[in-house]
């Protein structure tokens, strides 16, 4: 090989070495723009996870923060590791360890949950004015974490003792009258034949305990409706409905030597329902006519004001103890058992009377001198709100 040549492979190979070396080059700058896209791939990637657990919390925190029960999240040492706002409502503080829990049987119970591994729940009174808590505990991971959920079920004890004492006391009111029936029915199948004469006197009594079953029965179905609202789709006007059910309790009131004085001026159209209106004036006259002494007065009025309508009945009855003003509502509450036997009545009048005030978006209140009589007032405003 001469010169020529040997400087013409050098120069080739040299040209070969540097255009390996720009490749290589190339290769290298390619190789860090991949690796710079991965990068940022993965801190995107990452960035969104982050956010989407951020919302994830954020979602879970507005939850367990909305709900009406407490939550409350123990570790394996008895620390506090969450409370929701709910909680701190229902304990009166947040714990930040068990031994701040109260009340001490509540306490305890988590202390079993831990020990057992099983789920428990209980009932605990607390607080002042008492209130009861349903609280659930549960085991919350193999470290000893224990999970409570805590709610207030003041309300629900409270309706279930109302309903118990309803029934209770219906079953009493029924039974009485059953069972004069039954005793009347009795006796007249004894005497029929051997004293005639008794018939006339034991055919009154089934008579009259009939009515007065009929009316027991006519009242629950009334206060049974009522505590469902009332159907306000009709324009009623309350003074015509005072005349009406003046004039129906005419002869009860001559019965009793009473005198009805119906005072009815004309009066703006309420929203609300007549049957329910009616109900509650005719409840109203019939336990003024019941309490007042022969020889007494009853008087009714109707009137409106700037606020909507007013029912006024007042009477010179026996009138009402003070202790007992705030109860006279109450479905079977009574002043006096003994003249309400008497009578007939029910117990239950007040009650109607009350439940078709509310309904009609209206109050109704009592003031009373004992001895000297009551004054029920009933005010509905002057377009009754929808109650349903």
């Amino acid at each position: 090989m001469n010169t020529t040549d040997m400087v013409g492979v050098a120069v080739a190979a040299l040209g070969m070495g540097i255009l390996g070396v720009l490749i290589g080059r190339r290769s290298l700058r390619d190789q860090m723009r991949r690796l710079e896209d991965t990068n940022r791939r993965t801190e995107s990637a990452l960035e969104d996870r982050v956010r989407a657990s951020r919302d994830e919390r954020r979602v879970q925190d507005r939850i367990l923060g909305s709900m009406q029960e407490g939550v409350l999240l123990f570790d394996g040492g008895w620390r506090t590791v969450f409370a929701n706002d709910a909680l701190t409502r229902h304990l009166g503080a947040r714990p930040e360890a068990l031994s701040q829990v109260l009340p001490a049987g509540l306490r305890e119970t988590i202390k079993g949950v831990a020990e057992s591994g099983h789920t428990e729940i209980g009932e605990f009174e607390t607080g002042d004015p008492s209130r009861w808590l349903r609280i659930t505990a549960a085991p919350a991971g193999a470290d000893g974490s224990v999970l409570v959920v805590v709610g207030d079920v003041t309300e629900a004890r409270t309706l279930d003792t109302v309903r118990r004492d309803f029934v209770a006391n219906a079953s009493h009111e029924l039974k009485t009258p059953a069972a004069s029936i039954q005793a009347a029915a009795e006796t007249l199948l004894n005497v029929w034949k051997d004293d005639p004469d008794a018939v006339p006197r034991f055919a009154g009594q089934l008579e009259r305990e009939a009515l007065r079953l009929s009316r027991i029965i006519a009242d629950l179905l009334d206060l049974s409706r009522l505590e469902s609202g009332s159907d306000l789709g009709e324009q009623v006007r309350l003074d015509a409905i005072l005349r009406e059910e003046g004039r129906r309790c005419e002869e009860a009131a001559l019965e009793a030597g009473v005198t009805v004085d119906i005072h009815s001026q004309t009066v703006p159209a309420t929203g609300g329902s007549a049957r329910d209106l009616s109900l509650l004036v005719r409840n109203l006259l019939e336990n003024a006519i019941h309490y007042t002494k022969i020889g007494g007065s009853i008087h009714a009025e109707v009137a409106a004001d700037d606020e909507g309508v007013i029912l006024r009945i007042s009477d010179t009855g026996v009138g009402i103890p003070t202790k007992d003003l705030p109860r006279v509502f109450e479905r079977f509450y009574r002043v006096d058992r003994a003249r309400s036997r008497e009578t007939g009545g029910t117990g239950l009048g007040l009650a109607i009377v009350r439940h078709v005030a509310e309904n009609h978006g209206g109050t109704v209140t009592v003031e009373s001198d004992l001895g000297r009589g009551s004054t029920f007032e009933v005010r509905l405003p002057a377009q009754a709100a929808a109650h349903h």
